[in-house]
């Protein structure tokens, strides 16, 4: 009869820690139910939402919120509910990309410089501080302006954003990693460079990096609202967050303050849930909570 397999107490006894650990933290345990239930919801929303997100209905116009339009109708008469949810799928698909983008453009470049350190580090983290020197989102302004209004442009210049913290994480992580003996074990039996870092460095400094993946899908996403809510991103009449909050802002001094207020409230806790549950893992990796 063969031993049990030691990998599944390990893997249980860390799951099990991680639950602790959110579990003592209430907020962060919300924020872990609603981010993959928002995620849900923006995956199926085009075959859940109960109408048509750019259809109009001039005899329902500026309708407040109701049994029929739980969220109210827009100045067309669009069913706002509708729009809310589809607009998430959009900003939740350019924030993915974008920050999915940085972080492994990020960790590469930064775990590189890391590992080989020299003046390859020393430019690298040069370059960093440069970048990290100019307002992050004017950047993403003259990126768009540039390179027009477009779902692509939106996904590089929030991925631009994203990519200094991503290196920075990464070019500390492999830094400390660089020094611990099971690299040095892996050097000497032979193994390349690029083979140490992907194979060995880069997996063990993933639940830092996790952190910071989820504190920038929060910002990414607020990046492409802000950036719609001013003009240079999504144009109308697609629906998402900033284009909303945008035409709701012009109406809610007239009273049709559900135009403005449901989207820029699914926007909030959106944001606020990915910086939430970047806090509950960055206490599951601390050492100071094994216990």
């Amino acid at each position: 009869m063969t031993g049990a397999n030691p990998a599944v107490p390990n893997l249980a006894d860390r799951a099990g820690r991680a639950w602790r650990v959110l579990a003592r933290n209430k907020v962060s345990l919300a924020a872990l139910v609603f981010v993959p239930g928002l995620a849900a919801l923006a995956v199926l929303a085009p075959w859940i939402v109960p109408y048509d997100p750019n259809a109009t209905d001039l005899d329902h116009v500026l309708q407040g919120p109701a049994g029929l339009h739980w969220f109210g109708t827009d100045q067309v008469g669009r069913d706002v509910f509708s729009r809310v949810l589809v607009a998430a799928r959009l900003d939740l698909s350019i924030a993915a990309s974008a920050v999915m983008l940085s972080f492994a453009v990020g960790t590469v470049i930064g775990g590189a410089a890391a590992l080989f350190g020299g003046l390859p580090d020393r430019l690298i983290g040069r370059l960093t501080d440069v970048l990290m020197t100019f307002p992050l989102f004017v950047v993403a302004m003259a990126m768009v302006a540039a390179l027009g209004n477009s779902i692509q442009s939106i996904v590089l210049a929030s991925a631009l954003v994203n990519l200094p913290f991503f290196v920075r994480l990464a070019r500390s992580e492999i830094g400390v990693l660089r020094a611990q003996q099971f690299v040095e074990a892996a050097r000497a039996g032979g193994n390349t460079e690029l083979h140490i870092l992907f194979g060995f460095m880069i997996p063990n400094a993933l639940p830092t990096l996790t952190v910071q993946v989820s504190t920038g899908l929060g910002w990414a996403v607020l990046n492409a609202a802000s950036l719609s809510f001013i003009g240079l991103g999504i144009r109308p009449p697609t629906a998402e967050w900033g284009i909303m909050v945008a035409e709701g802002a012009a109406n809610i001094l007239s009273g049709f303050w559900w135009l403005a207020i449901f989207p820029a409230l699914a926007l909030t806790l959106t944001v606020l849930c990915f910086n939430l549950l970047g806090d509950g893992l960055r206490d599951v990796i601390d050492v100071r909570t094994r216990r």
